[in-house]
């Protein structure tokens, strides 16, 4: 009985572990100071990223000056390439005065850094060179 009990503990602790998440702030920003977030990076057994991200207090795109369509969010991968990995929408809640928005999404590719750009288009294949929101860079396993 002892063994089994030992036995179960291992494998709960090894299935813990493995399903960690590694969790990345965002930067303050310049451009929008009072604008916070967080990205929770996943690996899974075959190597995709599950990426999460939540913001808070970013106004609407076209609040900004010169106005913008949309923020899209990208991820730059190790051979510094960045990929347009989808657009973030903020509202308020029923009981909030603050704006939130979420995005979740997978990709094959290995995350080094994760930023947000305001954009005149909803999917541009290159960002512009204002970033919203940038985590430092960051180490994936």
């Amino acid at each position: 009985m002892h063994q089994k009990t030992i036995i179960s503990v291992c494998l709960i602790a090894v299935f813990l572990l493995g399903s960690c998440a590694k969790r990345i702030s965002f930067n303050s920003s310049t451009t929008v100071p009072k604008a916070t977030g967080s990205v929770k990076i996943k690996r899974d057994k075959h190597d995709n990223y599950t990426i999460n991200l939540s913001v808070r207090n970013l106004p609407k795109p076209d609040d900004l000056q010169p106005p913008k369509r949309s923020y899209v969010v990208w991820m730059e991968t190790n051979d510094n390439r960045a990929l347009n990995i989808g657009t973030i929408n903020t509202g308020r809640g029923l009981f909030s005065k603050s704006r939130k928005g979420e995005l979740e999404t997978k990709s094959s590719f290995k995350p080094v850094r994760i930023f947000i750009t305001p954009e005149n288009e909803r999917a541009p294949q290159i960002p512009t060179a204002e970033h919203v929101l940038s985590t430092n860079l960051f180490k994936m396993k």
